[in-house]
């Protein structure tokens, strides 16, 4: 049936905050968006005037339509070239969603992302709703058609699953530029043993190429692991210049609100690595480069002044 202004009015209002969950349950813009967009068709096609809570009712549409995606989904890695990481958002994506408390912000780090693929769909949307969104568990069994304390079960158990993987204190942000910047210089240097100090005994260093670009189908593994694995990344070489396709500018950003590096090749993000830096060292890489993930990062790039580059390779 045919919406009136009111009703666009009201969806569209509430459209940057569906957005923001959708995102942090698949882990997906592009999925994030389609999922959206599904739930203005459902909007359109009911009697608005029936709707008490109209916030209430989108919420519970989108979520519902971003479960069964989850679901699908986890069919789908199954078969999925190598690793699987998360899509990416720069700083200043509108997409990251809410960030007026800790709790906010990490929810939607690349780390805890990562993390929450771990959970089922129903841990993961109990957790977004009450952990990134402050949703009362009363309003949340609503939504999943749970019990109220069924809601605080669940909920309780994903944030323990996060907690565990999330053991380390980060460092701040000046801290973290500073460290990249030493990761840099050690990377380029040609040398394994200075890469090696900047890292925790336990790195893991993780590449989604989604079968379009090469990345190794397993994680790197242990400091030693990881930092071969980026002397011989950040090395120059015939293989490196053909991979990339021209000079690859290195940019120290954010994207999900931690540090990274952004790699540019022609004013196409080729590439996002995602620091996870704690006060022990560099716990992490997970390095985004399968092209149909980086889309969103390529446009709002060109939209955003960036500065000049902290390093030119190759």
């Amino acid at each position: 049936m045919a919406l009136t202004m009111t009703d666009v009015d009201r969806f569209e209002s509430s459209r940057p905050r569906l957005e923001a969950i959708a995102y942090r349950l698949l882990g997906s813009a592009s999925e994030a968006e389609d999922a959206v967009q599904e739930t203005y068709l459902r909007w359109q096609g009911t009697d608005t005037d029936r709707i008490e809570v109209p916030e209430a009712w989108l919420t519970k549409v989108l979520t519902n339509l971003c479960l069964n995606q989850l679901t699908s989904a986890r069919a789908r890695r199954e078969t999925y070239v190598g690793e699987w990481l998360p899509e990416p958002l720069l700083a200043g994506d509108p997409m990251l969603g809410p960030a007026d408390s800790a709790e906010r912000r990490e929810s939607v780090s690349y780390a805890v992302l990562a993390l929450l693929e771990r959970l089922t769909p129903s841990e993961r949307a109990v957790y977004v709703l009450r952990e990134a969104f402050d949703y009362p568990h009363r309003e949340i069994a609503g939504i999943l058609d749970l019990t109220e304390a069924a809601s605080q079960q669940i909920f309780h158990r994903a944030k323990k699953h996060v907690a565990e993987g999330r053991a380390r204190a980060e460092v701040d942000e000046a801290a973290a530029r500073r460290i990249i910047e030493e990761f840099l210089a050690a990377a380029t240097s040609g040398r394994t043993e200075p890469l090696v100090r900047l890292l925790t005994e336990d790195a893991v260093a993780v590449g989604d190429g989604g079968g379009k670009v090469p990345a190794r189908a397993r994680a790197f593994e242990g400091a030693v692991a990881v930092a071969t694995f980026m002397r011989g990344l950040f090395k120059p070489g015939p293989a490196q210049r053909a991979l990339a396709g021209g000079p690859v500018d290195l940019y120290v950003t954010s994207a999900n609100g931690g540090p990274a590096l952004v790699a540019v090749v022609g004013g196409r993000v080729f590439g996002v690595m995602c620091l996870e830096i704690t006060d022990e060292g560099i716990a992490a890489f997970r390095n985004q480069v399968n092209p149909d993930k980086l889309e969103r990062a390529t446009r709002q790039w060109a939209a955003t002044d960036h500065g000049t580059p902290l390093l030119r390779l190759f």
